[in-house]
């Protein structure tokens, strides 16, 4: 089962401009309202329960990304939805395969299963969860990713792992397609991308064109080996986008978010930034290096008329360039 993503909208922050805490949710529902009629397929949040470096200050805002996804599935017809991507040290994989069973039963069909090892290490402390070595951590990801699937598709799921169990539980209802797509974040070479190639459905990069080629060749590398076709897996990349009527306007937008944020300007070297045609450009160039869905976030996502902007401006693209 392939992830149904070509374009997806991750909203990455809920600090808003004169968005107060009783009117965020509603805020929010606009933010997918606007993404789904304006070609977006996909809307997506972060996994974090404090706001991450690079994003904001701890203190701001951040909802749980499962309970936000399933009210904005509620207020949605269409869009997939997808945390990207959840933490393998948060949750039971057991019950979180449930949760997104439970929100693909509430979104009729449209949930997405987006795990991967988790990286957070100050996160784990605030909260009191463990931060094993990432080698364990690899091994509970391939724990929970078993698991996920056998509650997806079987009857009673059984396996028995390293670090996690089942034994003949249930998870019922079972998914409307009959099973949920799964997506890893992360670019590992040697062990993330080959439980891509062994276990998913769907991966995650960042990176420009070049880093892209180089990876999803990498990708189709443990493929072969393991005698999977690598077209069964959506290859997709997340990205940070400004972009406004002119370029002007998106250079200033840019110069405006990096004396608020204090971003490094080579992490700002990496945003996408420019009008309509500019944005369409340099997106048509992650395509050609092999990127089959972009997923993007926005310092301006709280600006319904910028999600429009960016819906409208790149559905068609990836409607005509990806079959």
């Amino acid at each position: 089962m392939r992830a149904p993503i070509r374009l997806g909208l991750q909203i990455p922050n809920f600090n808003f401009p004169g968005v107060a805490e009783e009117q965020l949710f509603e805020r929010l529902s606009e933010i997918a309202s606007t993404a789904e009629s304006s070609g977006f397929d996909t809307v997506l949040v972060m996994d974090h329960l404090h706001q991450i470096p690079g994003v904001g200050p701890p203190e701001n805002w951040m909802l749980e990304g499962n309970t936000i996804l399933s009210a904005l599935a509620a207020r949605t017809s269409t869009v997939n939805i997808s945390l990207l991507v959840g933490s393998v040290t948060y949750r039971n994989p057991a019950l979180h395969a449930k949760i997104t069973t439970t929100l693909d039963v509430i979104s009729g069909g449209r949930a997405i299963h987006g795990i991967g090892a988790g990286w957070f290490e100050a996160e784990h402390v605030a909260y009191g969860y463990e931060f094993p070595p990432l080698r364990e951590r690899f091994e509970r990801l391939e724990d929970h990713l078993n698991i996920a699937r056998t509650m997806f598709t079987r009857e009673r799921a059984s396996y028995e792992g390293k670090h996690h169990s089942v034994r003949e539980a249930l998870n019922n209802p079972k998914p409307i397609r009959g099973d949920i797509p799964i997506m890893i974040g992360g670019s590992g070479e040697k062990k993330t991308l080959r439980m891509v190639a062994q276990y998913a459905d769907a991966s995650n990069f960042f990176g420009d064109p070049d880093r892209m080629r180089h990876l999803i060749g990498v990708l189709e590398g443990h493929c072969e080996r393991l005698g999977r076709d690598p077209a069964e897996i959506t290859k997709t990349r997340l990205g940070t986008v400004i972009i406004a009527d002119t370029q002007a306007e998106a250079e200033r937008r840019l110069e405006v978010v990096r004396e608020r944020s204090g971003i490094p300007r080579e992490r700002l070297a990496t945003f996408l930034v420019g009008d309509p045609d500019t944005v369409a450009e340099k997106a048509s160039e992650l395509i050609d290096a092999g990127t089959e869905a972009l997923i993007f976030n926005s310092p301006h996502v709280h600006d319904l008329e910028t999600v429009q902007l960016l819906g409208e401006t790149l559905a068609p693209l990836m409607a005509e360039r990806v079959h």
